[in-house]
């Protein structure tokens, strides 16, 4: 039997400004396989980032039913969501969101610190994550002294360290050169290959999507399959 970590249905998100309502996804429907690597594109502007908020559990659709992992996180309240989002998913950003006052060790300690776990535990499994992402000798740099690269790089073991059951990747490659892009999505591939964790990766960069094991396309709040 297919084990859907997401199931999506009707998931419509609006938003007010000012006495304007702006529709930001209409109707999604969506399934996704535990285990899968999936990609979804469009322009900017077309409901991608709104909809990994939605499965990530930062927001709340405006109308229709989503699970995500067994949870049905339309009904849940703001404490269920935040011990969703602390237990099951891992986020990764364009803009890498390294804390600059600790070193690449200390970042990627700390999803594992919020889940309770000691100082010394958390920090023999951040090196082992980052050992695992290239980047052992590079533990104890502040992410002043990092590349671009080696930042996401960082952040994608800060994502993966507590092994959750869903990474949501929003624009992971934005902010990378041609060599490092290919790269990170490499890592991302062999992460998902190698524990067996969920990535679902909004991008408007398509060059690499070939790799992944679904395409889904938003555009206007619009989500079609490819």
């Amino acid at each position: 039997m297919i084990n859907m970590i997401v199931s999506a249905q009707g998931l419509t998100k609006t938003y007010h400004r000012g006495k304007e309502e702006i529709c930001a996804l209409r109707n999604v429907n969506l399934e996704i396989e535990a285990g899968s690597f999936v990609f979804i594109v469009g322009p900017s502007g077309g409901g991608k980032s709104t909809l990994l908020h939605l499965l990530g559990g930062m927001d709340q659709p405006t109308s229709g039913h989503l699970s995500v992992d067994g949870m049905n996180l339309e009904k849940a309240s703001e404490a269920q969501l935040t011990h969703f989002r602390r237990e099951k998913i891992g986020f990764v950003f364009q803009f890498y969101n390294l804390l600059a006052s600790l070193n690449a060790l200390e970042n990627v300690s700390l999803p594992l610190l919020a889940r309770g776990k000691k100082i010394k535990e958390a920090h023999t499994l951040a090196a082992e994550m980052l050992n695992f992402v290239g980047l052992d000798a590079r533990k104890k740099h502040h992410p002043a002294e990092l590349s671009g690269g080696e930042q996401q790089r960082v952040a994608i073991a800060r994502a993966v360290v507590g092994r959750p059951s869903l990474i949501m990747a929003d624009e992971p490659t934005g902010d990378l050169d041609a060599v490092n892009t290919e790269a990170v999505m490499r890592l991302m591939l062999d992460l998902n290959r190698t524990l067996g964790i969920t990535f679902v990766v909004a991008t408007h960069n398509e060059t690499l999507t070939g790799m992944g094991d679904h395409i889904f396309e938003l555009r206007n709040g619009e989500l079609k399959r490819r």
